[in-house]
């Protein structure tokens, strides 16, 4: 099992969930943790979110001891504000700080944000340079292939950022324009692979411990992360861990295993987030816990009537 290396943080192993908002949240990096994720990436934050205090950010910082090692993701397009609000949130006890240059939600984008930051190589060299000088723990960035089949340019922006001193780049195979669409393209990992010398983190299509290794054999790509491979599937890693060891892919989480998951996530949803945000939260993430299985879109269905833990319980009672 090789390990990774990002500045002066060392990672069990090489396999990291990747920030998804909405999705990893606090209970669900805990469920991610506890089957052998590597690296858990937060959900991203508002650099001038922070700056102005806003209320809903204190919830989106919390941090549980049981899950480090954790990466915190922050996004913005002000260098001074993004290294002024790093530099300020230092004493969290994150690991890494990553800066978001790949989310491509049009709100984001239009606000010269996430992946329109591609558009912008010297914005982007002083943004990680500031963000770098301003804090002695790793700063890293998460990159597209390009903004569009126009703009591809992540070895030009992958070098930029290693110039400006960060100290790992995540790489996620599609343009901004694909959004999640299409296959992603390994190959351009590679290039970025190749041309420099920090750690590059493959990302797209890993959805099992096949493409997790295949990816890593393709690219050479120093660590793997995982996104909506890992939704409504926590297990990946431990599967990933279990293959890589063995060569064997292990069985399938069977239905009473999936239930159990998916009830243990729930108390973690309502301890953190209350009864009445958590037990609504979990709706979409039973969707994914059960997708493919028989008779999942009628749960999908009735899931949104679910009110409490109770409800829900008895609605997989039934259903499994």
């Amino acid at each position: 099992m090789k390990k990774l290396k990002i500045g002066n943080v060392e990672l069990e192993n090489p396999y990291i969930l990747a920030p998804m908002a909405g999705v990893t949240d606090l209970p669900f990096r805990l469920l991610c943790r506890e089957q052998g994720a590597g690296l858990l990436c937060m959900e991203m934050v508002s650099a001038k979110a922070i700056q102005y205090n806003n209320k809903n950010t204190k919830a989106l910082l919390e941090i549980h001891p049981e899950e480090r090692p954790v990466s915190l993701q922050l996004f913005g397009s002000e260098p001074d504000i993004i290294s002024e609000i790093a530099k300020r949130i230092e004493e969290l006890p994150f690991a890494i700080l990553d800066i978001n240059m790949g989310c491509p939600v049009p709100k984001i984008v239009r606000n010269g944000e996430g992946s329109a930051l591609m558009k912008n190589p010297r914005l982007v060299h002083e943004i990680v340079g500031k963000t770098v000088k301003a804090i002695q723990k790793p700063v890293t960035v998460k990159i597209r292939k390009g903004f569009d089949d126009g703009s591809i340019n992540a070895v030009e922006i992958a070098k930029i950022i290693e110039d400006a001193g960060a100290a790992a780049v995540a790489v996620h195979g599609r343009t901004r324009e694909q959004y999640y669409s299409g296959k992603a393209d390994w190959d351009i990992i590679r290039q970025v692979k190749e041309a420099v010398s920090i750690p590059v983190i493959g990302n797209g299509d890993v959805v099992s411990g096949e493409s997790a290794i295949a990816i890593q054999k393709e690219t050479g790509c120093d660590g793997v992360m995982i996104g909506r491979g890992a939704q409504g599937n926590p297990w990946i890693f431990s599967e990933l861990l279990e293959y890589e060891k063995t060569g064997v892919m292990p069985a399938r989480p069977d239905k009473e295993e999936i239930k159990q998951m998916i009830l243990r996530h729930a108390s973690l949803q309502m301890k953190y987030k209350g009864d009445y945000l958590g037990i609504r939260e979990m709706r979409k993430h039973v969707a994914w816990y059960t997708t493919g299985l028989p008779n999942s879109a009628k749960l999908r269905n009735e899931i949104n009537a679910v009110e409490s833990y109770a409800e829900l319980e008895k609605l997989l009672e039934e259903r499994f």
